[in-house]
């Protein structure tokens, strides 16, 4: 137990009937936006860990850890069903390579998200950072129905300070809605509708790419971009365009 930090929950945030927000308060160093670290709880004796990134950008508290509540989810569950007081298990530090700061420069920043892996771009987004590097950033989240579009009052806030460099696009796969685009991520570049909605172009050129979620969406749009646009996946050895974190 002593290679974990205490923590305390302050909010158990419900957005839906399966996503939640764990918001803590823990004596935690030092990270960047778009770190993760792990959450962990004693069950039945064993002590039960899984990687969540960091949503609060690195000068904010509480810590904040957006989750999928998993039917029969063995941590997941447990969790879902914390409440203000309770405590938890912390890993002392963040990891992970999804930020800003081993970026080539370029233009425009592309995050692209399924589901909770908008987490760490929410976090990236609250920084300072983003704005000084990049001349416009486009935030992707791609969910399945309207009421997974979480976190709208802190985007709201983004794109109110930065109304000329910050695109929002929401997209909702099995409702329609008309404020969203439909159907998946690497479907909306290959056919054009996302560069006709943020008025940008996807080029080597011009654009990094931060890709988070679903492996499925990060290995089809990752093909999408080497084969159709002539991108290369990005590391501090061989710079290129895009960068992923698989959630899961």
């Amino acid at each position: 137990m002593s290679d974990w930090l205490q923590a305390t929950v302050v909010e158990n945030k419900q957005w839906n009937d399966r996503l939640h927000s764990l918001r803590l308060e823990a004596d935690f160093p030092a990270f960047k936006a778009g770190q993760f670290t792990r959450l962990a709880i004693e069950i039945d004796g064993e002590l039960v860990s899984r990687p969540f990134s960091l949503v609060n950008a690195p000068d904010e508290r509480p810590l904040d850890f957006y989750f999928i509540e998993v039917p029969g989810g063995q941590l997941s569950t447990r969790l879902a069903q914390l409440t203000t007081g309770d405590e938890i298990m912390v890993a002392p530090k963040a990891s992970g390579l999804l930020t800003l700061d081993q970026l080539p420069e370029a233009k425009h920043l592309y995050l692209l998200a399924t589901g909770t892996g908008v987490g760490p771009f929410m976090s990236i987004i609250k920084t300072d950072l983003a704005w000084e590097l990049f001349e416009k950033v486009v935030l992707v989240h791609a969910v399945r129905f309207e009421s997974e579009l979480t976190y709208q009052e802190t985007i709201a806030q983004v794109q109110a300070k930065q109304s000329d460099n910050f695109v929002y696009v929401p997209m909702v796969s099995r409702e329609q809605c008309d404020f969203a685009l439909s159907g998946r991520i690497p479907d909306a570049i290959d056919d054009g509708r996302l560069e006709h909605w943020t008025g940008t172009e996807i080029s080597p050129e011009q654009s990094q790419i931060m890709l988070c979620g679903n492996p499925a969406m990060i290995q089809d749009t990752m093909d999408l971009l080497i084969k159709k646009r002539g991108m290369k996946k990005h590391s501090r050895r061989d710079p290129g365009q895009i960068s992923i974190e698989k959630y899961w």
